[in-house]
């Protein structure tokens, strides 16, 4: 399904994971798996996962034809106080684009850079935002 904005939704069969006795962490880590595969069923090819340095992490980098796409993951359980998406704020945008850079700085690419944002709110609904924040905005 799509959504105004160029969101699209979609209602996965399977639950997120369980949020029980696991550490935030490990739960962050299973809603970043589960955004993974929604995306690789998109056509998405996954280039990888969790680049972190000095200015912050980038969840997934994903390969969409020829745009490399700098995927943040959020998760919220209601779309209460602006929802998953919301919570992506300037200075979130900010330290994403700035460890985009230093990506790009140490992996080269031609290809055209966007920045996605997969929104999971509750345990069932994933919203993607493709391009949902410009550097050029910054």
């Amino acid at each position: 399904m799509t959504a105004s904005g160029g969101r699209q939704i979609h209602r996965a069969g399977a639950k997120s994971p369980r949020l029980g006795s696991e550490t935030a962490l490990a739960r962050g880590q299973g809603y970043e798996t589960l955004a993974r595969q929604y995306l690789q069923t998109q056509g998405l090819e996954w280039i990888a996962s969790n680049h972190r340095c000095r200015f912050g992490e980038i969840d997934l980098i994903m390969r969409d034809r020829q745009v490399l796409a700098f995927v943040e993951v959020r998760y919220r359980r209601s779309q209460r106080f602006g929802g998953a998406g919301a919570s992506v704020d300037t200075r979130k945008q900010r330290k994403l684009i700035m460890t985009a850079r230093h990506y790009l700085s140490h992996h080269p690419t031609d290809s055209a850079c966007r920045f996605d944002v997969v929104a999971i709110e509750g345990q069932e609904v994933i919203h993607w935002i493709k391009g949902a924040f410009d550097a050029s905005e910054q």
